[in-house]
């Protein structure tokens, strides 16, 4: 009888066990999956600026013109969003000068977002970074054009767009494609069913660029809107200076460093409680 109760009283502690490593395991994914996530963008942004830094002026501008020639194709075309396989291979092309499809990237301030963006809005782009909606203006800006760029919310793996409804009129936002700085400030934030989409039109002599992404959160039946027009840049901030013995800890890093003496004191305590019983 004692010999069966030592084995039920082991196999109690390791189920325990195992339920605590897996509630842990449930606490910290989100966390990680973030962190690797935003690791990876920023590595792709400074990536996309280390290759643009290498150009040169011959080479940007060739760039920029045909961005620009394309913008002006869609002026008229009422198959925009449609594109043939020959437009499709054409645009996917256009703006990429690294080859891994990244054209840019948006960086929003007022929420902390600063997110590479690639070409098309596939399942693949959005759970990981910013889509450019093909069929919209390519992110060059100019009279006439409406670029729309897309991203997921409420991921548990990135965070993205999830804060794009703390956005309100007024606000900025920024995209870097190439050598250039385009800044937009918002003015309209709607929200439609995804079937709605006058709102995506180019409108002519404007410069626009929408934000979109799913609303209500969670549900995804509807479309967030943030509209914005072109204004002038900004002066940049200046950089502020970090003393050596200062640093932000990472919440990767503190999140363990706490959880991890708490599942220490836990298993002492299990295993005092069981040895008290055999």
């Amino acid at each position: 009888m004692k010999k069966q109760a030592s084995k039920k009283n082991r196999m109690t502690l390791i189920l325990l066990l195992a339920v605590l490593l897996a509630g842990l395991s449930l606490l910290l994914y989100p966390m990680v999956a973030d962190y690797w996530n935003s690791m990876h963008q920023s590595q792709a942004i400074a990536s996309y600026q280390e290759t643009v830094a290498e150009m040169d002026d011959e080479t940007y501008e060739t760039l920029w013109q045909a961005a620009e020639d394309y913008n002006s194709g869609l002026l008229g075309n009422a198959d925009r969003f449609q594109p043939t396989q020959e437009e499709h291979q054409r645009y996917e092309e256009l703006l990429d000068v690294s080859g891994s499809g990244v054209m840019g990237y948006v960086e929003i301030p007022s929420i902390d977002v600063s997110l590479p963006i690639y070409h098309g809005t596939d399942s693949s782009v959005l759970n990981i970074a910013v889509g450019h909606l093909e069929g919209s203006s390519l992110p060059v800006g100019g009279e006439s054009t409406h670029c729309v760029l897309s991203a997921h919310r409420g991921l548990p793996s990135a965070r993205l767009f999830t804060d794009l409804d703390r956005l309100k009129t007024g606000d900025t936002f920024t995209l870097s494609v190439l050598n250039r700085l385009l800044t937009y400030e918002i003015d309209q934030i709607l929200i439609v069913k995804p079937e709605e989409v006058d709102t995506l039109a180019i409108e002519p002599g404007q410069d626009l660029c929408t934000l979109v992404t799913c609303t209500p959160y969670g549900i995804n039946s509807h479309r967030l809107l943030v509209q914005g027009h072109r204004v002038e840049n900004t002066a940049p901030k200046p950089e502020i200076f970090v003393p050596a013995d200062m640093v932000q800890i990472d919440p990767l890093v503190v999140t363990p460093i706490v959880a991890v003496p708490m599942l220490l004191v836990l298993l002492i305590f299990l295993l005092i409680r069981y040895r008290k019983r055999s």
